[in-house]
């Protein structure tokens, strides 16, 4: 996969509920009138999920988010080539294609398909070379600004955690501090996401809510094939290992053995108690005070 399954809800939100702001950032110039467009588009390898597609006018914006497009299967280019060709079979309107990377990365990124007589080509924006100004200025592509480019990245962190506090509606605060939140950690360190966005404002938000909930159904199907019960503590196990994934990083190998090896009634008393986690560390010790209490 081009980049992981937890960034799709957060993105997808961004595109549905900002798309004039996000249409206007990319194109340079004001939109005021954007139809989101269903993204169904039939056959493989098409992840629906992963294509934006808005109207405006008589074109077509395609954005296209990805964290390291050097992984995506197909390859980018020829990936770009076959959502241009099905966009247009479909809506016979200028389709313009828009690469978002989102994590910095010095490899090659190709703007093109060419081979025989064939040639086509899209736009990649890297969000590490973008002027954070225009980001700045709408509240939509708040989260997105935690990856511009900055000669000080953690007080343009620090500036957009808090515009985003002040934002006086509730839902769509704890929403774009999920969002930011979430992005950020493809940036900076987990300790000082903690810190300036709140991990319970995050847990009110539906994006939050529907990674955790896309854990847990993962884990269910994973577990179907060895019975209800098994699916059911993977679902939980799947939750816990995302909660703590986004809090701290990457969990040890050695915790995440032993995870892996917690009964169902093990995991619920974890779940009581992780919120209450502070670092890795707390996690290693509570693991280690269950197995001697087992």
């Amino acid at each position: 996969m081009s980049h992981p399954h937890e960034y799709d809800n957060l993105l997808k939100y961004l595109a549905e509920h900002y798309p004039a702001a996000l249409a206007s950032w990319l194109l340079g110039k004001p939109v005021t009138r954007v139809r989101v467009l269903k993204t169904e588009l039939s056959l493989q390898p098409i992840r629906a999920d992963a294509v934006h597609l808005l109207e405006i006018d008589d074109e077509i914006l395609h954005v296209e988010f990805e964290t390291d497009p050097t992984k995506s299967e197909p390859p980018l280019d020829l990936r770009m080539l076959d959502y241009f060709v099905r966009v247009y079979r479909r809506e016979r309107k200028l389709v313009r294609q828009v690469v978002i990377v989102l994590a910095e990365t010095g490899a090659h990124i190709p703007e093109e398909f060419h081979v025989g007589d064939t040639w086509h080509r899209y736009r990649v924006v890297r969000m590490s070379e973008q002027d954070p100004e225009p980001l700045l200025a709408h509240e939509g592509l708040w989260p997105l600004a935690v990856l511009a480019r900055s000669d000080q990245p953690e007080q343009l962190l620090v500036e957009v955690a808090e515009k985003v506090s002040k934002i006086a509606d509730e839902s769509q605060r704890s929403d774009l501090t999920a969002a930011a939140g979430i992005l950020a950690g493809l940036r900076f360190d987990r300790s000082l996401i903690r810190r300036l966005f709140r991990e319970e404002i995050m847990m009110q938000s539906v994006i939050y809510r529907e990674i955790l909930e896309e854990g847990e159904q993962r884990g269910e199907q994973r577990g179907e094939q060895r019975g209800i019960q098994h699916g059911e503590r993977l679902g939980r196990l799947a939750i816990i290992q995302q909660m703590l994934t986004h809090r701290f990083g990457n969990i040890p190998p050695e915790a995440q053995e032993q995870l892996s090896t917690l009964s169902s009634p093990e995991l619920d008393r974890l779940s009581a108690v992780l919120l209450g986690f502070s670092s890795i560390d707390d996690l290693s010790r509570w693991l280690e005070q269950n197995r001697q209490s087992a």
